[in-house]
């Protein structure tokens, strides 16, 4: 992943990830997801820029949206690219997280 970029909007904030999700960044998606569910209602993570992730990115997506749950906030997945849905289906997990 080359850059975590966020925006702040009306209803909470949208995290903007890019490049490749693995081993060696998906703690700073993780902590950066974790820290945005703390301060906002609602949470949207872009995934338009990514063309790869692997299991430890999407470990990062699923404890966002544990973490969403357990404390009543919205964490929903924008835009996934080609790459990132078709790893998504493949896992069926596309039919757990809220894709916008």
């Amino acid at each position: 992943m080359d850059v975590i970029n966020f925006k702040k909007i009306e209803d909470g904030c949208i995290i903007y990830a890019t490049g490749e999700i693995d081993l060696s960044n998906s703690q700073e998606l993780r902590k950066t997801i974790l820290a945005a569910l703390k301060t906002n209602q609602k949470v949207y993570v872009d995934l338009s820029a990514v063309s790869y992730i692997d299991s430890s990115g999407i470990a990062s997506l699923v404890e966002g949206l544990q973490f969403s749950k357990l404390h009543g906030k919205g964490f929903m997945l924008t835009k996934p690219s080609k790459q990132v849905k078709a790893i998504m289906e493949l896992a069926r997990l596309d039919k757990v997280f809220t894709i916008v």
